[in-house]
């Protein structure tokens, strides 16, 4: 049952994948989330680096929910992104329905000016 399951995302997130990174030009916005944490990445998939990335496991023992976590790290993620001069970005979800603690780092990101 497990392994059905780890297969199922894995096919989930090339599929989403193949369809960011054969289109776009701009580097891709990477989501992890966990159950207790939330992790982000802006990667450029052509030259095979990481330029930012941001988590709330660097936000010590805050006391916030998971959503304004992640609220924050969309805001950090965008901060950096702006120190680096990138404007614009693709955002992919992963094998990650787009709703919640995603769609808020997403919206956070946006929010803070940078287009995705």
């Amino acid at each position: 049952m497990k392994n059905r399951l780890i297969k199922r995302r894995e096919r989930i997130k090339q599929r989403v994948r193949s369809k960011i990174v054969r289109r776009s030009e701009h580097p891709r916005i990477s989501v992890y989330r966990s159950n207790s944490h939330i992790y982000a990445q802006v990667i450029d998939d052509f030259k095979m680096q990481t330029l930012a990335a941001a988590s709330d496991a660097k936000l010590g023992s805050e006391k916030m929910n998971r959503i304004e976590k992640a609220r924050t790290v969309g805001r950090e993620l965008a901060e950096i992104m702006k120190k680096k001069h990138i404007k614009q970005a693709v955002f992919d979800r992963g094998c990650y329905p787009y709703k919640g603690r995603v769609k808020v780092l997403a919206e956070a990101v946006r929010e803070a000016g940078v287009t995705i």
